[in-house]
């Protein structure tokens, strides 16, 4: 089974706004398989991965390329198997790198890159997606102290925010409370436009969020683990726009291949 993720880059450094995709990475076949997208083309200011200079290059290994590597955390780190539970996943069955990876978008404070997953269809042919609760740290101290609160299974509503300055494409996360909707984060910004799609093509009875883990101890970039779940439009295509597209699409259709560390490019 294929394993893709895409890989964005924040213009201008961590601190900046604009992000655009620039790289997708494979797993298939016990190869992993790495080429930049058309956003690296477009995007002001983006250099080529270390290791990966040529944009037109495909680049293949067995293991995993040290940049993404880097950001799993060491099985041999005493927080290792903490890590994987707040993800949702099973300590006792490793997942694949990639779907570590995707969750929680291999952040680093030392650079601007964010790694996604472009969601598919589950078994009913429904839009899935799990994210962590984006932009926590930036909530009022009210809407820290509920999201402390939070139980799991519980439902959030989403909103469309309008003027943002930050995102023209953000989505909020509310609470449902009796006593009023209280905003506590954000639907990742990678996921904004499928999400401000499907809610203008699904009924809101076909669209759930919930809250699928609660992680007390973890940083707050992974202490809210959401879920949401919709229809899936007839025509609809999430990740489709031109940044998303690759510049080269397989091996055999670039024309510079070199062998370097086991690496093709």
């Amino acid at each position: 089974m294929k394993s893709v993720l895409f890989i964005a880059s924040r213009q201008g450094g961590p601190q900046a706004g604009f992000w655009s995709p620039v790289g997708r990475l494979e797993h298939e076949d016990g190869v992993y398989r790495f080429v930049y997208t058309k956003g690296a083309q477009t995007l002001q200011g983006f250099e080529p991965f270390p290791g990966m200079a040529e944009l037109r290059g495909v680049y293949e290994s067995e293991v995993l390329f040290p940049l993404f590597a880097n950001r799993l955390l060491s099985p041999s780190r005493p927080e290792y198997e903490a890590f994987l539970m707040w993800g949702g996943f099973d300590p006792a069955n490793p997942p694949d790198p990639l779907a570590v990876l995707g969750l929680t978008q291999g952040l680093r404070q030392t650079d601007s890159l964010e790694v996604f997953p472009c969601p598919l269809p589950d078994e009913r042919g429904r839009y899935l997606s799990k994210f962590f609760l984006h932009g926590v740290r930036w909530m009022h101290p009210a809407a820290q102290e509920r999201i402390g609160r939070l139980q799991q299974g519980e439902k959030l509503r989403l909103f469309l925010e309008v003027g943002n300055p930050a995102d023209p494409n953000a989505v909020q996360l509310q609470t449902t409370d009796i006593s009023g909707r209280l905003p506590v984060g954000y639907v990742p910004r990678y996921l904004a436009l499928d999400v401000r799609e499907l809610c203008g093509s699904c009924s809101p009875e076909f669209i759930e969020v919930t809250v699928e883990r609660l992680n007390a101890g973890a940083p707050l970039q992974q202490r809210v683990l959401c879920r949401m779940s919709s229809c899936w439009p007839d025509n609809f295509t999430p990740c489709g726009g031109e940044p998303f597209q690759a510049i080269v699409e397989t091996p055999e259709a670039t024309g510079r291949a070199g062998r370097l560390g086991g690496i093709r490019g």
